[in-house]
């Protein structure tokens, strides 16, 4: 579609009229009012962009371990940037992809659950291609990366291809394989930096993220988990 406020509310609105198959795709040139994680909005140009949500039913997946689901999207993202990008592409947890210190994406899952298991999945994706001027300082593109611009059905493309493979390895049973490779490019794993903790500056070490999807930090000589919202990533500008 041309134009939308949320590609995920709209996957929300056909769920609602049992309008949806399992690996549903919707596309948008635009969002007016794309969501991030904490509420934040994420306002980018027309057609310059890739900004879409693909409906899935993950009834394999168990509750507890849903934030398996954010590493496999999270790394079908990141094998589509580092195809133009091979070097400085990280994930950032819990799920926004990064250059260096720049952001280039995010990803947004909203799961529904029936008893035990998933029952349903919606998951916005939202990357930087083509649009090289930003409000953010801190916000980058592929094509600022790589000096051109790029088609964008071809990178919307791939990006499905990325995702359906990664599903299905998960739902063979990739979940821990994927775990290790998720660390592997996560953001300042393993390197001591500074991060906001109910309003105080504290450095710390990711040391991973457990089965719910929280975040491990070594802070003052003690293991930590946080939350999506309890802990804040200090970024220089």
């Amino acid at each position: 579609m041309p134009e939308c406020a949320s590609t995920n509310t709209e996957a929300h609105l056909l769920l609602n009229k049992n309008g949806a198959t399992d690996g549903c795709v919707i596309v948008a040139g635009a969002q007016t009012s794309g969501r991030g994680q904490r509420g934040n909005t994420w306002d980018v140009e027309p057609d310059k962009n890739l900004t879409l949500s693909v409906i899935l039913k993950p009834t394999f997946l168990e509750a507890q371990h849903q934030f398996s689901l954010n590493i496999a999207v999270s790394l079908a993202a990141l094998d589509l940037l580092r195809e133009y990008v091979p070097q400085g592409v990280t994930l950032k947890w819990p799920n926004d992809l990064y250059y260096k210190d720049q952001k280039s994406g995010g990803i947004l899952i909203e799961n529904a659950v029936s008893g035990r298991f998933l029952q349903h999945s919606v998951i916005g994706i939202g990357i930087n291609v083509n649009q090289v001027s930003f409000v953010h300082a801190r916000a980058t593109s592929l094509a600022l990366l790589i000096g051109e611009q790029l088609p964008l059905p071809k990178v919307i493309s791939k990006l499905l291809e990325n995702l359906e493979r990664r599903y299905l390895a998960l739902r063979s049973g990739a979940a821990e394989a994927q775990k290790r490779e998720y660390l592997q490019h996560l953001y300042r794993y393993q390197e001591w930096h500074s991060f906001e903790v109910e309003g105080q500056v504290t450095p710390g070490q990711i040391t991973g993220v457990d089965a719910a999807g929280r975040l491990a930090v070594l802070m003052e000589q003690k293991l930590q988990f946080f939350q999506f919202q309890e802990i804040k990533f200090v970024i220089p500008e």
